[in-house]
């Protein structure tokens, strides 16, 4: 394999910044998109659609950004990635180190198989880097080809709960695009925080936005002001569901075409994960001909799902789980990866994750789906 060096590549920052403003795609997803400077204020997400348009869930601005990466060259295979030390190395391309930056999340472009992450520094300034084969490039966020919208009745600014934690950090808590919408789950300002929300792409002005509730079987309650904080979209015997996980950890299915303007829809809960655990992250992928999910989580390691599983549960959890920890539902596998903390397809064949090692490295890492 060969060495990885991490200077921020400045010879493709500046093609990528020509690129972008006199070359705009000839795609009619980016016939709207102007050249300018989005000012976006946090990235809490991110997720690619297509044309190697990138889609940013910023939080603090309540706003959902398509940039026009231009990033367009298709590969089939995403290389042998294995990167120790990965924060610091990140953190040394930036001048800085470690401890003054986070990794909000990760999206691979399905496209050019090249990963991308978003970075917050100790000042709050956010930043996305993409690895290309040798080098962190940095992808310019002024002066750049996009697209935004607002997202209606976001959680207020000052909001905090409990715990005297802010909660407008979850204002957008996940995003995906799927069948030419943005898909966005997060909390509201309504009684019913509890959102999500369906934008259609070119972006209008218009969004559907329905508020959810569950069963929360480690809690014994309906809830409906914790957020979803990640999901995904699965097709069960021809319909499409949204597959939601919320901490402590209740999985919960909605159909898709039942989330609409106004409605307040209450979801199936099938499996009770344990509680004293965040979800953090969700995919799917493909593995000799049948479809699984995982999910990695804060506090236990990565958990996988057959689809055939959860379309062979037609229950709805309704009675509490009153031991802690204990797991009840739709069954799954426990795979020997703790603490990953971001996860997406790298290509066919291989996923790539970071995961935080026991002795406290940062990780990233593709592995074939042979051994997932």
């Amino acid at each position: 394999m060969k060495k990885i060096t991490f200077g921020v590549c400045i010879c493709a920052l500046a093609v990528v910044i020509i690129s972008a403003t006199i070359d705009k795609s000839t795609s009619k997803l980016t016939e709207s998109f102007t050249v300018g400077n989005p000012e976006i204020g946090s990235i809490n997400s991110l997720s690619f659609g297509p044309d190697g348009i990138l889609f940013i869930g910023d939080s603090k601005k309540a706003t959902i950004y398509a940039l026009d990466t231009q990033d367009n060259v298709k590969k089939e295979k995403g290389g042998d990635i294995r990167i120790e030390g990965f924060d610091a190395k990140i953190a040394a391309s930036l001048g800085t180190t470690a401890e003054n930056i986070k990794i909000t999340d990760m999206a691979v472009n399905p496209i050019s198989k090249l990963p991308y992450f978003s970075i917050s520094t100790a000042d709050g300034t956010p930043i996305i880097l993409r690895l290309n084969g040798e080098n962190f490039e940095n992808v310019p966020l002024r002066e750049v080809s996009y697209s935004e919208i607002t997202i209606e009745n976001p959680i207020d600014k000052d909001v905090k709960d409990r715990w005297d934690r802010p909660q407008r950090v979850w204002a957008i808590s996940d995003l995906k695009y799927h069948k030419g919408k943005v898909l966005v789950s997060g909390l509201s300002n309504k009684e019913f925080a509890s959102t999500f929300r369906s934008i259609p792409f070119p972006f209008e002005d218009h969004q559907t936005t329905a508020s959810l509730e569950i069963w929360h079987a480690a809690h014994g309650a309906y809830e409906t002001h914790a957020p979803i904080k990640t999901f995904d979209v699965i097709n069960l015997e021809g319909t499409d569901y949204l597959m939601a996980s919320y901490t402590c950890t209740p999985l919960v299915l909605f159909p898709l075409d039942e989330l609409k303007e106004g409605v307040h829809k209450k979801g199936r809960t099938v499996a009770e994960l344990g509680a004293g655990n965040s979800p953090l992250d969700m995919i799917t992928y493909e593995k000799e001909g049948k479809q699984y999910f995982l999910m990695s989580n804060n506090n236990r390691p990565v958990m996988r799902f057959d689809y055939s599983d959860i379309a062979d549960f037609k229950e709805t959890l309704t009675e509490p789980v009153e031991e802690f920890a204990v797991a009840t539902g739709v069954p799954y596998d426990n795979l020997p990866f703790p603490h990953v903390l971001q996860m997406d397809v790298l290509d066919e064949g291989n996923i790539l994750y970071v995961q935080r090692t026991s002795t406290g490295d940062v990780l990233l890492r593709s592995r074939s789906t042979k051994w997932m």
